[in-house]
């Protein structure tokens, strides 16, 4: 099995492990940092919806978490029969503590779609804004 393999299915695992009891949409994602180790993470809803955590955010924040600061690619599994890419808030924080990595977007069919944060968020906004003040 290819290292590309493994991490999908390390994405499909951890959306099984997804907490979504409001709306039922199971989200896995399994990041693979420079090393090649792969740190994995789902959604964990919350009534308050707002404290909600995608699992984009879970798997990057676990792997800073313990230390890992440079990542090769992340994959992001729903099983679902479109697409489904990253929220606002996500890409953003891919932007910023990600922004070179790969993204593979992994449908129910297990159809992939590769792409970068910057193609998700063309303008974004970045640290390196800030110093223009």
């Amino acid at each position: 099995m290819t290292k590309e393999a493994k991490l999908i299915e390390a994405a499909i695992e951890a959306s099984k492990r997804a907490y979504a009891p409001y709306s039922k949409f199971f989200v896995g994602a399994a990041l693979e940092t420079t090393e090649g180790e792969i740190i994995s993470g789902c959604n964990v809803e919350n009534a308050s919806y707002g404290l909600t955590n995608c699992a984009e955010r879970t798997a990057l924040f676990s792997a800073f978490a313990q230390g890992k600061r440079t990542f090769k690619r992340m994959a992001l599994f729903v099983d679902h029969h479109e697409f489904i890419f990253p929220c606002g808030a996500c890409r953003q924080v891919l932007i910023e503590l990600a922004p070179k990595i790969e993204i593979l977007v992994v449908k129910g069919d297990r159809e992939v779609k590769k792409v970068k944060p910057t193609d998700l968020m063309p303008y974004s906004f970045t640290a390196d804004q800030l110093d223009d003040r």
